[in-house]
């Protein structure tokens, strides 16, 4: 495996020795000020020491901006750009900077940013001189101001691309070109222009209704993105150049997905223009501008694997130049399938080298890959959220120059109970440490609640966090490491003093009701996820993820489904990019949402509740809800792990090591330190 993957290309004036490509993601990772810090520049080398081709630097503003990207707009930031190039380099890999443009007037916005920070210094300082009137009217302004500066930066993403001037065109034009003419000084291989946003709204007929040389026909509509492909090339000559190209797709319901790009037709027509203006490879992507970042990077379950593939071969078969496909490209079977069809050059694998940055290594070498989940979590939903990107099953991410697999300093005997995420990821760890592990099971497989996890509708994909641990486990042994995992086991107190640390991983359980219930059918979510069988019209009792996911799976076997939650909002802690999914499957098998209700008691399968109800008064409501089966899903409980005798020393980790259950992402973090501090 991976004849093709890790076959070398070239790319204008780049030569990359595979083809395995970490497109542009908004990480985070950068200073405040924007500049390449020690966090950014761990994790781009830790992916170039995984042997990645190709890194793209994402959004990088060729401008000063308030948004929270990678900046390069003045010569003072070529250093540290350079000192990133040389890390990558120094690994083989090749660095390009993503040069985008915001859809708004960014000096305007920005001298409004600035006009409510120094009004809100000025009312501290008069604040601390006793200066109350002063203090008040600065503070005013400060609030005034801020104000103007959102409502100018939300009038601007709807109406920029169509109010800006000739001479704002052409000023953001050249600060492209000298953006670009910084990366070339600061030693980098390549530049891709972000095709999406400003250049993407102005390509595009659903957004672009200017009546001047930029707007109306199609020719017109490419015009000034052609215009900033050959400005960067007179300011960057040595360098590649790379055009991300966003299409405006089709959903199955006939309805678009996407607005700040091109139809099927005008792309591939595009495509071509573009290699005729010198571009050296187009990366086919899905466009933007939708306010949901699950119609460009969709979450498990929601489009097919591949699934802007069918567009990418149609441009790749109109041009003459390298082409990259990315969007839930997941497995290095699927890369090289691709490769092997000639549909694409590169492969972008994105959220995939979050879950594992070592896929290139890896496959030289035949070993087993960490595979992505699309579940959004750690990655998507921070880009939302204004965090760092991170990934649920990668505890190193972000911090890669501190949290690392140090070698053990003493061998030790490591027993681990409990083989759910976190026991797994802690036997991982330990063996991979040098230390001699030993994994017991209660059950027949690995994996704990992942299997309840991976039930509900779009979530079977959930099955590869376990199904990695399944492939990596014999592995390890035929590598040499000790570890051995013992199913249908409980140690006893004398075999577990045998060993010199102990790992307690045993999880949790679905709690019991807390709610008084006579004569009623009631049955727990994780039971009816596990298969129980369930008759009639079900009442699900707690609307969190479990809940939500017990009363979709339900709803989509045919029953008629209620849910019931004290919160003013079901799945409160859900992926924003999952969210629209579950709702519009509520709505399609006509789920009843009750909120703001809390349950009294049950009794001959009638729910007695108080709803509170929004309104002046909040008067509260008594209702009664009659269902054939009720589901318990009001939460989880931790598994107590009965220490008596045990003289070793203890350690707690995923559901039952704290107060609260853990989620994925809680439980893969804490068996890996846990297992890393031995």
């Amino acid at each position: 495996m991976g004849q093709n993957l890790l076959k070398p290309i070239q790319v204008g004036t780049m030569s990359l020795k595979n083809r395995i490509m970490f497109p542009p993601l908004t990480t985070g990772y950068e200073e405040r000020d924007g500049s390449i810090g020690a966090r950014s520049l761990g994790f781009y080398e830790r992916l170039a020491k995984g042997g990645v081709s190709y890194i793209v630097i994402g959004d990088v503003a060729p401008v000063r901006t308030a948004s929270p990207t990678p900046r390069l707009y003045d010569d003072s930031q070529i250093p540290a750009f350079q000192k990133l190039a040389d890390a990558l380099h120094a690994h083989g890999s090749k660095l390009a900077l993503q040069i985008f443009h915001p859809e708004y007037d960014v000096p305007g916005v920005s001298r409004l940013m600035i006009e409510a920070g120094n009004a809100r210094r000025a009312a501290a300082q008069a604040q601390a001189d006793g200066k109350t009137e002063e203090f008040e009217r600065q503070s005013a302004l400060a609030e005034k101001t801020t104000r103007e500066a959102y409502a100018k930066l939300r009038h601007d993403m709807q109406h920029f691309v169509n109010e800006a001037t000739k001479q704002q065109l052409a000023d953001i034009r050249e600060s492209i070109a000298q953006c670009a003419a910084r990366a070339q000084q600061a030693g980098a291989d390549a530049v891709e222009v972000h095709g999406d946003r400003l250049l993407g709204s102005l390509c595009s007929t659903l957004l672009n209704h200017r009546t001047d040389c930029y707007g109306g026909s199609f020719e017109n509509r490419i015009a000034y993105a052609l215009e900033v492909v050959a400005a960067i090339r007179a300011a960057a000559p040595k360098l590649a150049v790379e055009y991300k190209l966003p299409l405006i797709t089709v959903n199955a319901d006939g309805s678009t997905r996407g607005k700040g790009g091109l139809f099927e037709e005008d792309a591939v027509a595009f495509a071509k223009r573009l290699e005729q203006a010198g571009v050296d490879m187009i990366q086919v992507a899905q466009a933007n501008h939708t306010g949901n970042m699950g119609d460009t990077i969709p979450p498990m379950g929601d489009v097919a694997y591949n699934w802007t593939l069918p567009f990418a071969k149609k441009v790749k078969a109109a041009v003459h130049i390298p082409v990259a496909t990315v969007g839930r490209v997941i497995t290095v079977e699927a890369g090289e399938q691709i490769l092997a069809n000639g549909e694409a050059d590169i492969i972008g694998y994105g959220r995939s080298l979050l879950t594992d940055p070592d896929i290139a290594v890896k496959t030289a070498a035949g070993e087993c890959i960490r595979e992505c989940l699309n579940c959004n979590k750690g990655c998507v939903d921070a880009i939302q959220n204004r965090r760092y990107i991170s990934c649920v099953l990668n505890a190193e991410n972000g911090d890669e120059t501190t949290i690392f697999l140090k070698p053990a300093d003493a061998i030790k005997k490591v027993a681990i109970v409990g083989a759910g995420l976190a026991g797994l990821e802690a036997a991982r760890v330990a063996a991979k440490r040098g230390h001699e592990v030993v994994l017991f099971e209660k059950s027949d497989r690995i994996g704990g609640q992942i299997h309840l996890a991976a039930a509900p509708p779009r979530k079977s994909e959930i099955r590869r966090a376990v199904a990695y641990y399944e492939k990596l486990l014999p592995e390890m042994r035929k590598a040499g490491l000790n570890i051995h995992l013992r199913l249908h086991t409980e140690p006893s107190v004398e075999e577990l003093n045998s060993f010199d640390h102990l790992i307690v991983a045993v999880g949790a359980h679905n709690m019991e009701l807390p709610i008084p219930a006579e004569n009623s059918r009631i049955v727990s979510a994780w039971d009816v996820l596990n298969g129980a069988e369930v008759s009639g019209a079900c009442a699900v009792l707690g609307g969190g993820l479990v809940g939500t996911e017990t009363a979709e799976y339900l709803a989509e076997r045919g029953h008629a489904v209620t849910i019931i939650e004290m919160a003013d909002q079901i799945a409160a802690g859900e992926s924003p990019t999952v969210l629209p999914l579950i709702r519009k499957s509520f709505q399609a098998h006509q789920v009843t949402e009750y909120v703001k209700t809390k349950v009294t008691h049950i009794q001959d399968n009638v729910i007695h509740a108080i709803r509170t109800e929004t309104g002046g008064d909040m008067a509260e409501t008594t209702i009664k809800i009659t269902a054939d089966t009720i589901i318990n899903a009001l939460g989880s409980k931790k598994n107590v792990f009965d220490e008596t005798g045990v003289a070793i020393p203890v350690t707690y980790v995923g559901d039952c090591s704290g107060e609260h259950t853990a989620d994925i992402a809680s439980a893969i973090r804490s068996g890996y330190h846990a297992a890393n501090q031995i």
